[in-house]
């Protein structure tokens, strides 16, 4: 034991609070940015917490320029185009607003304004983090969602033209220098999608902590972002002007991300491919596949899931691994349905006769290779049919 050195870190600073984004201009003029570039989607651009940040740049007369083509799953081409205006207007720096999607285009738009070529060349999975030499122009990040947590990551999502699927940019370089956190900011998201991003931040955290890899800060951060979930998102869903659970839906939201240094595990690997060729939300798409993944994890996670089930109030529970561990499973499963979420893939436009290329393509993403059970490509089928 302890035979393997490890590096833990969490560097990013984050700004927290009612009105938080009347800040902006401040974390500007801290990274040194005069001319930054705005990076939203379009439903953002015309709702009101985008006016909220043109207002707090506008007040200060800060010059900027927008883009906002983001799609709702990132494609190659929104990455492009931001780069294109990028580097016209002569750009220094970035601000990411919107969800996980506008946040990780932000992260792509400084690595593509400085390289020619295909995002696909700088892909983790085939070596493209060495590539990525930096330091690259800052990042700020704003989530007005509260989920993927890509406010304090080192990764960027986007679907790759060349290689037709989803590929994971990965560096410390991209790590935002400034996170936003603004609950007002938040709470005009509507109910369903408030349940399906706080549904991709409780994966985020579960998964985390059941990796296998040694990260005993992440794992620590990662029961007390599960415990926020459990406690606030039903109230987040149910009244979304609660402020008290806004907020700590965006803290749970940061948690899940940090904690997921460690890695993730199947849900992720079986959610890519289904927000890849059915525009599946991707939270919505992780909320979908959890419960057949934690049946198949419960044995090797069981320590874990009885702890999980202790924060739903199962007192009965410990952290031996007995068998009270599987209650969490129908826990889990319950808060789900009270989300409003309708469970089966089948009744979200997936059909049967497209699980095994899925399932191919699950096994090409590099998440389950951090599950806490391993997994072949037959199981990611046996777990699609189980989702659909």
């Amino acid at each position: 034991m302890f035979d393997k050195i490890e590096t833990f870190s969490f560097p990013t600073r984050i700004v927290f609070g009612l009105g938080a984004v009347r800040q902006l201009p401040v974390c500007l003029d801290e990274i040194g940015v005069r001319r930054p570039l705005v990076v939203t989607d379009p439903g953002l651009r015309a709702a009101p917490p985008f006016g909220a940040i043109e207002s707090a740049l506008q007040d200060l007369g800060v010059r900027y320029d927008v883009f906002d083509g983001v799609h709702s799953n990132p494609i190659e081409e929104d990455v492009v185009q931001a780069s294109r205006i990028y580097r016209t207007a002569g750009c220094d720096g970035v601000i990411g607003v919107g969800g996980g999607s506008a946040i990780d285009v932000a992260k792509a738009t400084v690595v593509m304004a400085r390289h020619e070529g295909a995002l696909a060349d700088f892909e983790a999975q085939a070596g493209g983090m060495e590539r990525l030499i930096g330091p690259y122009d800052p990042i700020i990040a704003i989530p007005t969602t509260a989920g993927t947590g890509s406010e304090v990551g080192r990764s960027s999502v986007i679907t790759s033209h060349k290689l037709k699927r989803k590929i994971i940019i990965f560096s410390p370089w991209l790590m935002p220098k400034r996170a936003i956190l603004d609950p007002e900011l938040t709470v005009s998201l509507p109910p369903l999608l408030t349940a399906a991003t706080g549904m991709d931040a409780f994966t985020h955290c579960l998964e985390s902590l059941t990796c296998p890899v040694y990260h005993p800060l992440c794992d620590a951060i990662a029961i007390h972002g599960l415990e926020l979930v459990v406690r606030y998102l039903e109230r987040a869903t149910r009244d979304g002007r609660d402020i008290e659970a806004r907020g700590n839906m965006l803290v749970a939201a940061s948690m899940g991300a940090i904690a997921f240094q460690k890695d993730l595990g199947a849900t992720h690997s079986l959610a890519h491919p289904l927000s890849t060729e059915f525009g599946l939300h991707h939270g919505l798409a992780n909320a979908l596949c959890l419960p057949a993944v934690m049946k198949f994890n419960l044995v090797a996670a069981a320590p874990h899931y009885a702890r999980l089930a202790r924060l739903y109030g199962d007192s009965k529970s410990d952290v031996s691994g007995n068998p009270e561990a599987a209650k969490s499973v129908e826990m889990v499963e319950s808060m789900i349905d009270r989300l409003g979420i309708k469970r089966g893939l089948r009744n979200h436009g997936v059909p049967q006769d497209s699980l095994e290329a899925l399932a191919r393509s699950a096994f090409a993403d590099s998440c389950h290779k951090t599950n806490v059970r391993p997994c072949t490509q037959e199981d990611l089928l046996r777990l699609y049919q189980e989702s659909w």
